[in-house]
């Protein structure tokens, strides 16, 4: 590092600011800000410096920086002269201010346009009630102290709260009502577990929640899909990674075993996130582990996620509804008609546009049947590996989907779309660019890989 990050106490510390513009006056606010007896002088006088132990020097004044920062050197006091990093001993970062929360960011002088950006979005991401919050978790830390209970103990509420409801108690009801979730929080860790359902999304780390990746980061286990990205489980930073994926035709651990390993990991006091591709709910069994726990006594939270049967359309560059062209889809896998709904052929033929999911095995028979009731050139799509650097798409008409999809040799999740949809924006391609990524120079009729 070039510097070594510090935060300073200048409670009642005599500091200098030099200049008489508005640069220097917002300098003066800052340090008085954080309690320093601070200096205003237009003017440097030699030798004046004495029992300083801060120095700014915003004069502009070239002869003005070489005299104070030799000064400075001499008395070892700490200097900073605008604009001129070889003559300051320490540089100023761009701050986020919810004290007692601080957050400093620093280029090392490199941009500071681009510490001021990073500043505007952390601010965006921690709200003024991170303040409030970081006291509140001092209290709750001294009062827990004072009580003598056990560091593990300690840490699992501290996990806890950071997961909890709290911050928005706090920016919604004010100090008091977050107290009193606070105090809820630590009375829960003396009970049972919990564990969260978090959908991880199709596939992209961006693309995942504000509230997902706070979950990740304070867990102490997390039990995941096999088809999560590497991208997405490094946000869960130290926790244990156990990979609970069910693939076609491999080992995999069954639903019985992935429920008992969640319920005995809660009981143990562990953060347990449940990661799930997708959306929980959506073809996940996310419903199926929710009941399994909260019979089994733990509090169960649920977070949503992206599901790929959107995600992979719009990848793709394939609105599912269009005026004049889609005014309903559905969505579902090969397997429909299973329960009480209706089947797969009456399903394509009451939407304008159908989603499949798992679409890969058995492809062919699933694709005869919906040509039994829909036009052999009905538009249709596979795209695989959505909203990765891996993705493709491959557009054909349905009765030829099947063939092209085994020709390709693709391979990887994959959603397939069946619908006039699916051709819709094809000569638009080129102007189109998303967060999930882009389907390239689209053929309707070719294999296309994803670009960057």
């Amino acid at each position: 590092m070039d510097y070594y990050p510090v935060f300073l106490d200048l409670r009642g510390q005599r500091c200098v600011v030099l200049g008489a513009d508005e640069l220097a006056r917002q300098k003066s606010a800052g340090l008085v800000s954080a309690g320093a007896l601070v200096e205003r002088r237009e003017v440097y006088r030699p030798g004046e410096l004495g029992g300083v132990r801060l120095v700014i020097d915003a004069s502009g004044d070239e002869e003005v920086n070489r005299l104070v920062f030799s000064e400075c050197e001499r008395l070892g006091i700490l200097v900073n002269v605008l604009d001129r990093p070889q003559r300051c001993r320490f540089i100023a970062p761009a701050v986020v201010d919810r004290a007692p929360l601080l957050m400093a960011i620093s280029t090392s002088g490199e941009s500071p346009h681009l510490a001021g950006a990073l500043r505007a979005r952390l601010e965006a991401q921690f709200g003024p009630e991170w303040g409030p919050f970081t006291a509140l978790i001092g209290r709750v830390r001294r009062g827990l102290r004072a009580r003598g209970v056990p560091a593990a103990q300690q840490l699992a509420i501290y996990r806890r709260l950071l997961r909890s409801g709290v911050r928005r108690r706090l920016a919604e009801g004010g100090s008091e009502a977050g107290a009193r979730a606070a105090r809820e929080v630590v009375r829960a860790v003396a009970g049972a577990g919990r564990v969260a359902l978090v959908g991880a999304g199709p596939g992209d780390v961006g693309l995942l929640t504000l509230a997902a990746q706070d979950l990740l980061s304070a867990a102490d286990v997390v039990f995941h899909d096999a088809l999560v990205s590497p991208a997405v489980l490094a946000l869960a930073g130290g926790a244990e990674l156990v990979d609970v994926g069910k693939r076609g035709g491999r080992p995999s651990p069954d639903q019985a075993s992935i429920t008992a390993a969640l319920i005995k990991a809660a009981r143990q006091g562990r953060e347990v996130v449940r990661l799930k591709g997708g959306d929980p709910f959506v073809f996940g069994r996310g419903a199926e582990e929710a009941l399994a726990l909260a019979q089994a006594g733990l509090e169960v939270l649920v977070v949503p996620g992206i599901s790929s049967a959107l995600a992979a359309p719009l990848s793709a560059h394939i609105p599912l509804t269009l005026r004049g062209l889609s005014s309903s889809f559905a969505v579902a896998t090969a397997q429909v008609g299973c329960g009480s709904g209706p089947g797969l052929e009456e399903l394509a033929k009451a939407v304008d546009t159908l989603v499949l999911l798992m679409p890969l095995s058995g492809l062919g028979a699933t694709l005869e049947r919906l040509l039994r009731v829909l036009e052999p050139r009905r538009p249709a799509a596979a795209v695989f590996s959505a909203s990765t650097p891996e993705q493709a798409v491959l557009r054909a008409p349905l009765s030829e989907l099947a063939t092209r999809v085994a020709q390709s040799g693709l391979k990887g999740p994959a959603v397939v779309v069946v619908g006039e949809v699916v051709n819709a924006l094809v000569p638009a391609s080129e102007l189109l660019g998303s967060a999930l990524g882009s389907a390239g120079d689209v053929d309707r009729d070719a294999v296309v890989p994803a670009r960057p």
